[in-house]
């Protein structure tokens, strides 16, 4: 099965913000999926290079690199900013971290700890914030709180499904 690149997706405007508890729930479990795809895994493959993409250890480190950025959108979209913070579509800071030296213990704290932070600011929002939106940079889409976060589950589900390819 071919999976869609990531520049290549198409996102839906949600106009429910009703549907947002439930992708909180989503984004709130991502680390818990992880850990679970992976805990049977051998050591020797979460390193491992499949035709020159990111290892395992390197696609659970970019979901960590990405963290500050989803809280900095939110931020974005809770000051009323007219267009959220741009990101470096080339990754460069996954590709200079060297995930692949770090403990997997440490990878998969760093990332649930990072994630709670996201996790607990959805949470705190109240319903008039949840109305703000801004123009996403790359997709020149407005974007509201309920989409950033449903844009950040599908990120997250992007790289897992990266993960259990590679594990296959």
């Amino acid at each position: 099965m071919q999976k869609t690149e990531w520049f290549n997706r198409k996102f839906p405007v949600i106009d429910d913000n009703g549907t947002l508890p439930s992708i909180i729930e989503r984004l709130s479990g991502t680390p818990a999926r992880i850990e679970e795809i992976i805990s049977n895994a051998d050591p020797a493959i979460l390193t491992w290079r499949p035709d020159g993409k990111w290892t395992i250890k390197e696609e659970i480190g970019h979901l960590s690199d990405l963290e500050p950025l989803w809280l900095g959108r939110l931020d974005d979209l809770v000051n009323g900013l007219t267009e959220l913070r741009v990101t470096d579509l080339t990754n460069q800071k996954t590709h200079n971290a060297n995930h692949d030296a770090t403990a997997i213990n440490v990878l998969l704290q760093r990332f649930r700890e990072q994630r709670q932070l996201f996790v607990k600011k959805l949470l705190g929002l109240n319903d008039e914030q949840l109305l703000n939106s801004s123009l996403h940079p790359r997709l020149k889409t407005p974007m509201r709180t309920i989409d950033l976060a449903y844009f950040v589950a599908e990120h997250d589900d992007h790289h897992l499904a990266s993960i259990r390819q590679i594990l296959r």
